[in-house]
């Protein structure tokens, strides 16, 4: 598990263009849309529960976002996710704002439930609600966590049998029984709107090309976190940084995780 594995699964996205179906949110669908472009993949936003089982058989993977849900998006993304489930394509759940609110919980649950997800990605604040842990989120960007976010991630990773990815400054990956820290990133990712939501939709893009979505999830999070590094020497504030994010996305190439990618192995 080096900066070479997550380099080559870079260039594996490039070569293959992966089809990544979301399901997402209205404030950040454009942006998903782009940084799945940016690095490569192919995506396609559909949500009518009139074709999203039509459309998930033609994905290689499919993110879940519940930003701003609603009852017909929730009874899609089952439908689409019982769909990918039979096609044995990787679904991620984003699960935003879990905890904020009754429904935001129970959809998020309900879908962990019924679904065999791959990667649940969101901050400390709703990985800890879903987890069952000490933990508060006030809107959808606002979140703490009681006791070691590590511990919460591993414990709820290996109940779950999924991989986990808790979001911050480091971000976490484990499933249970690794752990990978991702020390990418810059502190600007954080003044932009749907920096997780983007996240999120390069997980569901190395995903679609790994079988070990500890290793392809530490991978993405690299990626973003050193386009970040790189777009934030160029820009004078959070909309400049926005444009320069996703033409570093767009120009990064495996050399470019391979040196500077940070991740330990805990």
């Amino acid at each position: 598990m080096t900066s070479h594995s997550f380099a080559e699964l870079l260039s594996r996205i490039r070569i293959e263009r992966p089809l990544i179906h979301h399901i997402t949110n209205a404030v950040t669908i454009n942006d998903c849309a782009n940084v799945t472009l940016c690095i490569g993949a192919a995506p396609v936003m559909a949500e009518a529960p009139e074709e999203v089982r039509e459309m998930v058989a033609m994905a290689d993977a499919l993110v879940l976002n519940i930003g701003t849900l609603s009852r017909r998006q929730v009874g899609a993304m089952l439908s689409a996710g019982r769909e990918a489930n039979a096609c044995d394509i990787p679904v991620i759940l984003d699960p935003v704002g879990a905890g904020a609110t009754r429904m935001r919980t129970e959809s998020a649950r309900m879908l962990l439930d019924a679904l065999h997800i791959a990667v649940v990605k969101g901050n400390a604040g709703e990985v800890g609600v879903l987890a069952g842990a000490d933990a508060q989120v006030r809107g959808v960007d606002f979140s703490s966590i009681g006791g070691d976010p590590v511990t919460v991630a591993r414990a709820f990773a290996e109940d779950a049998g999924i991989t986990v990815v808790i979001s911050g400054a480091t971000d976490i990956v484990t499933d249970g029984k690794r752990v990978l820290l991702v020390d990418n990133g810059h502190e600007m990712m954080g003044r932009l709107s749907g920096t997780g939501c983007m996240a999120a939709s390069l997980a569901g893009a190395f995903a679609a090309v790994a079988g070990d979505y500890v290793v392809s999830s530490a991978a993405a999070l690299a990626a973003f976190g050193i386009a970040g590094e790189k777009a934030a020497a160029l820009a004078s504030g959070p909309y400049s940084f926005r444009t320069a994010l996703f033409d570093e996305l767009a120009s990064l190439i495996p050399d470019d995780i391979v040196r500077d990618a940070r991740v330990r192995l805990l």
